[in-house]
Order: C-alpha cells, then sequence, then structure tokens
C-alpha cells in the first residue's frame, strides 16, 4: 500500500461511507445533497486509486462518475422536488457544496504534479472541472426546487384549468 491508495481508502472510509449513510438515511433534502457529495467522493476515490495502481486507464470509471453523479442528482430532485419544497431546507447544503470543492481542489492538485504534463493531466483538469461544475449545478438545482417546488404534480408556466 502506498501514500495514493492509502489516501483512497481514507477518503472512502471517512468521506464517501458517511456520505452514503446520510443518502440512505434522513429526511429528503439531505438524501439529495448527501448523493451528490457521495458520487464526488467516489470518483476522487477511484482517481487515487488509479494513480496508487499506476493505471491511468483507471481514471475512466472517474470520468464517467463525473458525469452521471450530478446528473443523477438532477434527476432525483426533478422527481423529489414536491417533498423538498414540503420539507425545510437542507442546512448543510451550503458547506457540503464548499467541501466538495475542497476536496477536489485537494485531491486533483497533487494527482496534476504526480502525473507530469500530458494527456492525464488533462483528464484530471476535465475530472475536476466537471466535479466541481456538476456540484455547483446540483446545488443551484436543490435550492430552487426547495423554494419553488416544481415537481411533476405542479401546473406548467401559462397552463391553468379554467
Amino acid at each position: 500500500m502506498n501514500g495514493w491508495t492509502a489516501a483512497a481508502t481514507a477518503l472512502l472510509l471517512c468521506g464517501a461511507a458517511p456520505a452514503g449513510w446520510a443518502a440512505a438515511t434522513g429526511p429528503v433534502g439531505r438524501r439529495v445533497v448527501a448523493q451528490n457529495s457521495a458520487t464526488t467522493l467516489l470518483s476522487l476515490a477511484v482517481l487515487l486509486l488509479a494513480q496508487g495502481f499506476g493505471r491511468p486507464a483507471y481514471q475512466d470509471p472517474a470520468l464517467v462518475l463525473a458525469v452521471l453523479g450530478p446528473a443523477g442528482t438532477l434527476v432525483y430532485v426533478r422527481l423529489l422536488a414536491d417533498k423538498l419544497a414540503a420539507g425545510p431546507p437542507p442546512g448543510p447544503l451550503r458547506a457540503a457544496t464548499w467541501l466538495n470543492f475542497v476536496a477536489v481542489l485537494l485531491v486533483v492538485l497533487p494527482l496534476c504534479v504526480a502525473t507530469g504534463p500530458g494527456r492525464a493531466m488533462l483528464k484530471l483538469l476535465v475530472i475536476g472541472a466537471l466535479l466541481v461544475l456538476g456540484s455547483r449545478v446540483a446545488t443551484r438545482a436543490v435550492t430552487a426546487a426547495v423554494t419553488s417546488g416544481n415537481g411533476p404534480a405542479a401546473p406548467a408556466e401559462g397552463m391553468s384549468d379554467v
């Protein structure tokens, strides 16, 4: 076990496992936020494992998670918009978003330094940018759902029962 795999193990045990637990239990608002954080942390753990095993091709699952994780969060927000609007706004939403940003920086930047310039570093930067942007978009979607409640049961704009 080297430092990269030890960091990935620590990230999985101390970050992804609690986020997974929070995504499985509690109020809907916390579940959606935790689901987004869990996918970000899992993607970062896969990047660390790819570096630890010396296999740049293992970065591809992290790229897939970076794209599909926020998309999954957006689907959940759309499906659960009424429940999100009915409950209180998730308190840790902003904090979780900033923790995601910091985690991405703390993982991607050392990995970029370790890989050096080249295609692998470009892929790391793209994955980091996707994780940051995906987390921001998911946060905005949750905030919009909490404030407006535009779920499937909400009437379409301009449409009324006359």
